[in-house]
């Protein structure tokens, strides 16, 4: 139960600012006009194409510099900024679900005196919710099974998350208990596989109408 608090603790947050970053950031690619639009949208999405495992030495140091190590920030702050695990597909994803509502009901609010935050936020997010129930599932199934980067800025045992605690079971120098081992690698799997399920139908709604729109 305690390395299951710590997961849904780092988590939760990251779902969080990952939904609000990265919506934020594709209604201002699907909808604003500002300078080298077209520009700045392709660099985002040659980032999709940049392996992951280039950039971990640089974060690593990075995150190092700023004390960030054996905490949950290198986590929360990239998705803050729209910058984490997948941010670049979920912005990608949302700017083509965007895209495909209806320009009019911007023009329609604007008559009614709204500005584009109040547009963003009580017109274009209650119609994405199949889009945001995409991300939500993709950034919790990510980062539950992120065990790498768990690995590499978790170094505490009062801060280790489920998949980090799975690896103490595995000892080269003695036999694995693999009874508890199973038992705990089925509980781990059970949070990914009721969200799943629970939200299946939204999910390909939102895979199958981004990939349409696009």
């Amino acid at each position: 139960t305690h390395f299951y608090a710590n997961s849904f603790k780092l988590i939760s947050l990251v779902i969080v600012f990952a939904v609000i970053a990265c919506s934020l950031s594709a209604f201002g690619f699907a909808r604003l006009k500002f300078p080298l639009k077209k520009l700045w949208f392709s660099i985002l999405i040659m980032t999709l194409m940049l392996p992951g495992q280039v950039v971990i030495v640089p974060q690593y140091i990075l995150y190092n510099r700023f004390g960030w190590v054996n905490s949950y920030l290198p986590f929360w702050i990239p998705h803050l900024l729209a910058a984490g695990n997948g941010s670049a597909f979920f912005i990608y994803l949302m700017v083509q679900f965007i895209r495909g509502i209806p320009s009019e009901l911007d023009e329609s609010a604007k008559i009614d005196g709204c500005n584009w935050f109040n547009i963003y936020l009580k017109i274009i997010m209650p119609l994405c919710r199949s889009a945001l129930v995409s991300v939500v599932i993709f950034a919790f199934l990510w980062n539950w099974d992120d065990f790498f980067g768990h690995l590499l800025y978790v170094n505490s045992l009062g801060k280790f998350t489920v998949g980090l605690a799975l690896r103490m079971f595995v000892d080269s120098e003695s036999a694995a208990p693999w009874g508890q081992l199973l038992a705990m690698s089925l509980v781990s799997i059970l949070p990914a596989t009721i969200l799943f399920f629970s939200a299946q139908k939204q999910f390909v709604e939102g895979i199958s109408t981004g990939a349409l729109k696009g």
